[in-house]
């Protein structure tokens, strides 16, 4: 079973830019195209599903998404975007108004439980889990019992060394990882924010950052002092491929038109070939 998990697509209202120069929704629409070749049986948006959180932005996102891959689209907010504009936009999307305050549920998709979590805090580019949203997710974590568990929120729970993206990371992730540390069904921690490729681990459960789709990454740096800025790399997202018997894999898919596909050929010297078909 593939899932495919995307973040940050920073929808714009039809023919503007995002940050002035990234065309955002054009590599939105080329992910949607390679889903549509992959058919995933679900679709997982870990948030800046918009670039302002502007009710046009969101009617661009519905327009781009609904009814062209045939499977259900999960999605939680960002800091990009609005939760009232969110919530009423996206209002027939799978779980979005199922909390009155927070846009958090839970689904399942074949044997696994996904559990999205809201973690904006309006007015701020950081990530919180309230009591609240934490009590949410303990009880989803029991309520799940033995059933593989992914989870998914906005803003990442570990420490990158990017010290830009570090500063609006998920504060005080402590109890948030005590959970997962305590609840071994956990396969994987989805989310984006950082606009990079992160990998992490904590205990038996991925902790996946995925890269913009829109395509704009932010600057591989660990200088303590470094603003934030952005590079205009291929955006992508992860294919997760799930088989209980062998567990979770994820891959990364790069959003783009390549040339190929070519043909993996070998030369006659080639050391791996068979011993029977040398000569």
């Amino acid at each position: 079973m593939l899932i495919a998990h995307l973040s940050d697509l920073h929808i714009r209202p039809f023919g503007l830019p995002a940050n002035r120069v990234v065309e955002t929704n054009m590599m939105a629409e080329r992910a949607v195209r390679q889903l549509a070749r992959l058919a995933p049986a679900a679709v997982v948006i870990t948030g800046d599903l918009t670039d302002s959180g502007e009710i046009e932005e969101y009617a661009e996102l519905r327009r781009l998404l609904e009814g062209r891959l045939g499977c259900p689209i999960y999605v939680v907010p960002g800091n990009h975007d609005h939760r009232g504009h969110c919530r009423t936009a996206l209002a027939t999307w799978p779980g979005v108004t199922c909390d009155p305050a927070f846009v958090q549920y839970t689904a399942d998709i074949g044997d696994l439980r996904l559990i999205m979590l809201d973690s904006v805090v309006p007015g701020a580019g950081h990530g919180e889990l309230c009591p609240r949203r934490l009590a949410f997710l303990e009880a989803a974590l029991m309520a799940a019992a033995d059933r593989p568990v992914l989870i998914g929120l906005h803003h990442p729970p570990l420490m990158t060394g990017i010290a830009a993206m570090d500063a609006i990371a998920l504060r005080a992730p402590e109890a948030f990882l005590a959970l997962v540390g305590r609840h071994s069904q956990v396969k994987a921690v989805l989310c984006g924010h950082h606009h990079r490729v992160i990998i992490g681990q904590h205990g038996g459960a991925m902790l996946l950052a995925a890269p913009a789709v829109g395509g704009h990454q932010s600057e591989l740096t660990f200088e303590a002092d470094a603003r934030a800025y952005f590079h205009l790399e291929p955006g992508g997202y992860f294919v997760l491929r799930w088989d209980r018997p062998q567990g979770l894999t994820a891959t990364l898919a790069t959003i783009g038109d390549f040339p190929g596909p070519f043909p993996f050929t070998v030369e006659p010297g080639y050391p791996g070939r068979p011993a029977d078909q040398v000569g």
